[in-house]
């Protein structure tokens, strides 16, 4: 039974083409100071190809897909950007938001393209085809190239949008040598008249009365007359089908669908059945981002800081259930106090691990109530945790041994948690960016064996390495040259007394040497002196100090200073 005979479909959908989309976001940034032919190019191997095209540049000849190199031969004052698909998908994503105005549901369809289910919407607007002029001339506006088609399914939507009113070209235009007999291919190249400075060719007719809305229930006669690449099939697809003699729809539609899948794949149906409806195809709508506050409006003014504590208590509860729910632990809690001026104020707290409990949360927030500003007086609290991860909780072995591990684990745990609420109460006075902690580097250059991380976004170091032959200062500086007072015996050994920092030392003592030669495959400006030889030296009055031989490199060799011992 053929669809045109079928009740009217309730569903409609329309999908709202942008062809310039990427060369017209450029234009809206940079404005004025892009003039004539503009187009965005993109890598495809080695060559650059036309991505998006402006509209004097399709003026000029051009279309998307062409070979940079001929595009500047045919337009020389050719302008081009790069294209860069990350903002293009971003721009994209903030016209799917703007196209919420038409229908509630709205997805990104490719790269280009929205798609709106507008079922029971049209009438808001006074039909479909003033929702269609009303979409198409709010594009304009905004400086957007746009052309809707509404169908009863998305294929269908996506055809017309792109293809309705153009008729399907021939197989054999004349244009490629190949198809060509040997007699005509040296006359191929007098046809391409538009080289010579006339019109370009068009790609596609635009038929007299065309129309890019299918009515209800006329799917299969809205897209028989319509060529075989409006059922999003590859270009190779395309072509094979159009030496076989199948170049509209209908034609396709009417061979067997066994051979065209064994012939071309599963694919070619699947659209076909797609665009005729046949095999459901979903609008799915971005699901919209977790949002995680409350907010609690006061029948009267407060101003005192037990009233606001009082109201943190009743927020935190209802707020670590919405995390808990969801799985997601808070990682900076915002807690705003808005005020009967029509003004707010917000304090804002970090958690060195994320957390949904709301006892780790009370303690934190408590500490910045003294900075609010009652002012007139509070009329409205909201808590919202606007920086969240996801965390996991802990399942445990039930046989008596993976007990006493579990203990064992609940032990380090609990010591854990211990030091991320401190890290998290001195994060919330000094910042948590300020505390930092130590962990292991692989490399034997004193400089390098500890690398400094930020505490609320590292675990603990666990293993350290074996400690090196001689103990290491607790305070590293920069190497320092000292002056001996007598010039250093053969071996190598430290002086009997320097000078250093303006003030005179004579060594009671000395251990060492340790030698350290510099990494051969880094370059390092402070080991260009070559291997050192440290010793560990204390002096007569009481001071331990950490001094080296540089053997010389490429300075010169000498004694130097650099830490200092408890």
């Amino acid at each position: 039974m053929p669809s045109d005979s079928l009740p009217a479909s309730t569903r409609r959908i329309l999908s709202l083409w942008f062809p310039r989309l990427a060369a017209e976001r450029i234009l809206r940034r940079e404005g004025a100071a892009l003039t004539g032919p503009f187009a965005v190019v993109r890598d495809v191997g080695n060559t650059q190809i036309l991505h998006a095209l402006s509209a004097e540049a399709s003026q000029a000849g051009l279309t998307p897909g062409q070979a940079l190199r001929d595009a500047q031969a045919l337009c020389p004052d050719l302008v081009t950007r790069l294209a860069n698909p990350q903002a293009e998908a971003a721009f994209l994503t903030l016209l799917r938001r703007w196209a919420g105005k038409y229908s509630p549901w709205v997805s990104e369809g490719g790269t280009n393209a929205l798609l709106l289910d507008i079922t029971g919407c049209a009438h808001l607007f006074g039909g479909e085809a003033a929702l269609l002029a009303q979409a198409e001339a709010d594009c304009t506006d905004l400086g957007l190239t746009a052309r809707g088609g509404i169908a009863d399914t998305v294929g269908a939507a996506w055809a017309v949008a792109r293809y309705s009113g153009r008729s399907a070209a021939s197989g054999r235009s004349g244009d490629a040598i190949d198809q060509e007999a040997r007699a005509t291919r040296a006359r191929a190249v007098k046809r391409r008249h538009w080289e010579r400075g006339g019109a370009a060719p068009r790609l596609a007719t635009e038929t007299a009365g065309s129309t890019r809305i299918a009515p209800p229930g006329q799917t299969r006669t809205a897209l028989a007359a319509l060529p075989v690449a409006a059922l999003r099939l590859p270009e190779e697809t395309s072509a094979q089908l159009a030496r076989l003699g199948l170049r509209r729809i209908d034609e396709l539609a009417g061979q067997p669908r066994a051979g065209l899948a064994r012939r071309f794949g599963k694919e070619l149906v699947l659209r076909l059945d797609q665009a005729f409806g046949l095999v459901p195809e979903p609008v799915s709508p971005a699901r919209p981002p977790d949002r995680f506050a409350v907010r609690l409006t006061l029948p009267e003014p407060i101003g005192l800081e037990e009233d606001v504590r009082a109201g943190l208590d009743r927020l935190l509860p209802e707020l670590s259930e919405r995390l808990r729910a969801r799985g997601r632990g808070a990682r900076r809690v915002r807690f705003q106090a808005f005020r009967c001026d029509h003004t707010m104020q917000p304090v804002e707290v970090g958690l060195a691990r994320p957390s949904s409990d709301p006892e780790r949360l009370r303690p934190l927030l408590a500490m910045k109530l003294q900075e609010i500003e009652a002012g007139p007086g509070i009329d409205m609290l909201r808590l919202e945790a606007h920086v969240t991860e996801p965390v996991h909780a802990t399942q445990h072995r039930g046989h008596l041994g993976a007990a006493a591990d579990g203990e064992a684990r609940r032990g380090r745990n609990g010591a854990s948690a211990a030091l991320d609420d401190l890290i998290g109460r001195l994060g919330a006075r000094v910042g948590l960016e300020a505390i930092t902690r130590l962990h292991p580097a692989d490399s034997h250059i004193p400089e390098k064996t500890t690398k400094v991380l930020a505490a609320a976004w590292s675990e603990p170091a666990r293993d350290w390495p074996t400690q090196p032959p001689l103990p290491r200062p607790l305070l590293l500086f920069r190497p320092e040259p000292i002056q001996p007072s007598e010039p250093p015996a053969m071996p190598v050994r430290p002086p009997k007394g320097f000078r250093w920092r303006r003030r005179d030392f004579s060594i009671a003592g000395a251990r060492g040497p340790e030698r350290i030669a510099p990494e051969w495959w880094l370059e390092e400006p402070e080991w260009r002196s070559g291997t050192r030889d440290y010793w560990c030296v204390e002096t007569e009055n009481g001071d331990r100090l950490w001094l080296f031989y540089a053997h010389g490199g490429a300075l010169s060799a000498g004694w130097f200073c650099q830490g200092s011992f408890a």
